[in-house]
């Protein structure tokens, strides 16, 4: 199933970096970017998650911000510690968040991501990003979609 805007996203449930559970259900109200990568401390991987760090004074208080790989819990806790990310990054071993969400690759997991809107339908479907510049992409979308 490939999902697209105005769809209702999918709900979800997964441990943090921390071990806490998150689901869709936590951020109804608010909007969230959900992204998808394929492995933790790789080149590419680690360019935009640093991108969405640096921007993540901007970012918050206009969306939340979910970070989605097979990665293990213990891996996610290493790699936000190692690059202080302060934002949350989902384990999702068994890839049921990510071929919920059409992320899955042949070997990886696609590097795709989504702008949920408050009431939980996708307002904005990234299905090629590009590392360095995502960050800035979600935030001229979301001062559009916002106003």
């Amino acid at each position: 199933m490939t999902l697209k805007e105005k769809d209702r996203a999918p709900d979800f449930s997964a441990k943090d970096q921390n071990g806490n559970p998150h689901a869709l259900s936590d951020y109804k109200g608010r909007w969230l970017l959900l992204y998808f990568y394929p492995k933790d401390d790789t080149y590419f991987c680690t360019k935009e998650a640093c991108g969405l760090r640096d921007r993540f004074e901007d970012l918050k208080g206009k969306a939340e911000v979910l970070g989605v790989s097979r990665d293990t819990v213990e891996s996610h806790e290493k790699f936000a510690g190692k690059y202080q990310l302060p934002f949350t990054l989902l384990s999702d071993p068994e890839k049921k968040i990510i071929k919920a969400y059409g992320a899955q690759g042949l070997l990886f997991t696609k590097r795709i991501s989504y702008l949920i809107d408050p009431q939980g339908k996708i307002a904005k479907f990234y299905p090629k990003v590009h590392a360095s510049g995502h960050a800035r992409e979600v935030m001229e979308d979301l001062k559009r979609l916002q106003s």
